[in-house]
């Protein structure tokens, strides 16, 4: 936990407020499409030649936590982006509906950035998830309200079993913001009035495979105007 404490990265709470979720056309396993959202982006086999509809990993994600942390890709390499709220599987066995759904998967609060070989205590730690969650519930005011993961919330709601917490995080007696947090700036502002001109924009031009109605369920949840 000191080294996550150390390296992590968080976005600023004043940049989750100002937009929350970044992607809401996109969450994992969502169908990707060229085109402006017209033509089926497929991936071809070179040894078989049997063509697959490309779904998403975790590229929007990525790109929505670089953005929100005013970086560029290039500027972090051997950097992981980590979901902190999930149905927590050390397995890998279990589909995860948190990430699946459009409101939590490139949501900022619910992401922070980490050196890659500690994205292997995030993926696999159920102890070391939790800690992030109560860190992220008194950084940003939020907790994730995902039907999977209620019993979740509720533990961290109520948390207090601080030995092992660091002690830059905040806690409810102890308002602070983690070392490593990127203040919210003109260069984050502006990539996310862009990304709410590209929303809006889609919304009535991108062609007949845009989730529209889902985009505007993700948009009242976060009760973000367009």
């Amino acid at each position: 936990m000191q080294l996550i404490e150390r390296t992590a990265r968080w976005v600023d709470p004043k940049t989750f407020q100002y937009l929350p979720v970044w992607y809401p056309e996109h969450a994992r396993r969502s169908l990707f499409y060229k085109a402006n959202w017209s033509e089926p982006q497929m991936n071809t086999n070179r040894q078989t030649r049997v063509s697959v509809h490309k779904s998403e990993g975790n590229v929007h994600a990525n790109k929505a936590l670089t953005l929100a942390l005013g970086l560029r890709s290039d500027e972090r390499p051997n950097w992981s982006c980590c979901h902190i709220w999930g149905v927590d599987d050390a397995f890998f066995q279990m589909s995860n509906a948190v990430v699946q759904d459009r409101r939590f998967f490139s949501c900022v609060a619910n992401m922070v950035l980490l050196p890659t070989p500690l994205k292997a205590f995030t993926d696999v730690m159920t102890e070391v998830k939790m800690l992030l969650r109560v860190c992220a519930l008194h950084l940003y005011g939020w907790s994730c309200d995902h039907t999977e993961v209620a019993a979740l919330a509720a533990q961290v709601e109520n948390w207090s079993e601080w030995h092992g917490y660091p002690e830059s995080w905040p806690r409810p007696d102890r308002p602070s913001i983690p070392p490593g947090t990127a203040s919210f700036s003109s260069r984050i502002k502006i990539a996310a009035d862009n990304r709410l001109a590209r929303i809006r924009h889609d919304l009535a031009n991108a062609g007949p495979h845009y989730p529209r109605d889902e985009v505007r369920e993700v948009l009242a949840y976060w009760k973000i105007s367009i």
